[in-house]
């Protein structure tokens, strides 16, 4: 019963957002993928049910009621309609809090992959993918941790194109874009866009034909992320005056920005610059795509 789950981080590649339907939820289209860096999820036998956080993000969480690990947890004994024995849960948080990369909900889908298998539930992969979905507008697209494009309000999931390598820089400024004051902010803007999702061909051939068509989409949430937490701008006008990028970003409601890069050189260049330029930033090289498992996570 011991194992570990990997949590990748997810990085919307475009998100166009429309206006707040009758029950205030705004519909969404959006390109989603994942990078080669994330949190972990550990289990281990135990006399009771328990939870601890760890990693450089951790105390983070701390204080903050049910973690959504636990409430994925919870989710699945339900489900499961059987008793089930007692485990030890470990949040390893790597990534930065309400940082627009799904954090929460990888966390809740690699907490339901690997409880799954280790009480042994009897469950489908469409039974799990609806518990994700009821913990989260993100949790059915982040359960498995592969490209998908995601709309209506993130439930409805088709598949993505075939994507290149997509060797990359994650950059955080350090400050949160917590996602309910973001979309309030964009809200009072009130700048709502078409929000269908683009023709899509069947595949990308290399990272610089997607990022040029990319180009012609964006992030309907930036504007009204800077007016929230302001270093966002500071970080996209970084990102975006380097050789190496490609194409910069960010990432769902922010603060998190991406730049895509040739290749992996490139990418390292661009994140050794930044980070000594600007030590007090979160800054990452990654490859984005997926899916991404752990070498210790057994397939569903």
């Amino acid at each position: 019963m011991f194992g570990t789950a990997f949590a990748p981080a997810k990085v919307n590649l475009f998100l166009h957002v429309g206006p707040p339907d009758g029950d205030g939820y705004h519909p969404i289209a959006s390109l989603l993928a994942f990078a080669d860096i994330g949190d972990r999820v550990s289990v281990a036998p135990a006399e009771a049910m328990s939870f601890r956080l760890s990693g450089p993000f951790g105390a983070g969480l701390e204080g903050e009621g049910r973690n959504l690990v636990l409430r994925a947890a919870e989710a699945l004994i339900q489900a499961g309609r059987r008793p089930v024995a007692p485990v030890a849960l470990i949040l390893e948080k790597n990534l930065p809090i309400a940082a627009g990369l799904g954090g929460g909900s990888s966390d809740a889908g690699a907490t339901l992959r690997l409880l799954r298998g280790a009480w042994g539930l009897d469950l489908s992969d469409d039974a799990l993918q609806g518990l994700a979905a009821a913990l989260g507008a993100d949790g059915a697209a982040c359960l498995w941790g592969a490209p998908v494009m995601a709309e209506g309000r993130g439930e409805r999931l088709s598949p993505a194109p075939g994507l290149p390598d997509l060797p990359a820089v994650l950059v955080n400024p350090g400050v949160p874009a917590p996602t309910a004051a973001v979309y309030g902010a964009f809200d009072d803007l009130g700048r709502f866009g078409v929000v269908e999702a683009p023709p899509l061909p069947e595949a990308f051939e290399s990272a610089e034909e997607l990022a040029a068509w990319l180009s012609a989409q964006r992030n309907d949430l930036e504007a009204a992320a800077i007016r929230v937490a302001p270093p966002i701008g500071d970080v996209l006008e970084a990102l975006s005056g380097e050789a190496e990028t490609l194409l910069a970003r960010m990432s769902g409601s922010g603060a998190t920005c991406f730049a895509l890069c040739t290749g992996d050189f490139e990418a390292e260049q661009l994140a050794e610059r930044l980070q000594a330029l600007r030590p007090d930033w979160w800054v990452r090289r990654c490859r984005l795509g997926g899916p991404w498992r752990s070498r210790d996570e057994s397939p569903s």
